[in-house]
């Protein structure tokens, strides 16, 4: 089985939607409470550019996506625009075998030409493996939101984690 990460691509899309439409209706990992379709999906797609600061990459194995890692605006005040959010998905069949650990190096090695200071990344707890993850990136945690978001009949923690860039 050949893996080879790259730039998302249009046709990434509906591989890309139904990846997180999993993590919609499966799991707490997203605050996304209604599935996507690929339509309602794309300008989050059209948001990403090679070159500037909102970059996305793709795990594709045999010609198929089966994961992303991508920087997004972290919030829209423009104070806030050197730092970015960044997320990572994997189709489940494809956790445990070391492609978040790929993509997310693309994605920081990538982001070493910007000018951007801070990356930030949120993970609902419990997720063990997002948390090793991170740390292993070099995030450090910075607090928890208690009870933050409610999905699934339940309250959420999520754990902040920040990385400084550049």
């Amino acid at each position: 089985m050949s893996t080879r990460i790259r730039s998302v691509q249009p046709d990434d899309l509906p591989a890309l939607t139904r990846i997180y439409n999993h993590y919609v209706e499966k799991t707490p990992i997203t605050f996304d409470v209604e599935p996507y379709s690929v339509e309602a999906r794309r300008p989050w797609l059209e948001g990403f550019d090679p070159q500037g600061p909102y970059r996305c990459f793709v795990a594709e194995r045999d010609g198929a996506a089966v994961g992303w890692a991508c920087s997004l605006r972290f919030r829209t005040k423009a104070a806030y625009d050197s730092s970015v959010e960044t997320s990572i998905y994997l189709d489940p069949a494809a956790t445990g075998q070391g492609l978040g650990r790929s993509l997310y190096r693309t994605l920081f090695e990538s982001l070493a030409d910007t000018e951007l200071h801070l990356a930030a990344g949120g993970v609902t707890l419990p997720n063990d493996a997002s948390v090793a993850l991170h740390r292993s990136f070099g995030f450090e945690s910075v607090g928890v939101f208690r009870e933050v978001g409610f999905k699934m009949g339940r309250y959420w923690d999520v754990q902040w984690f920040q990385k400084r860039l550049g």
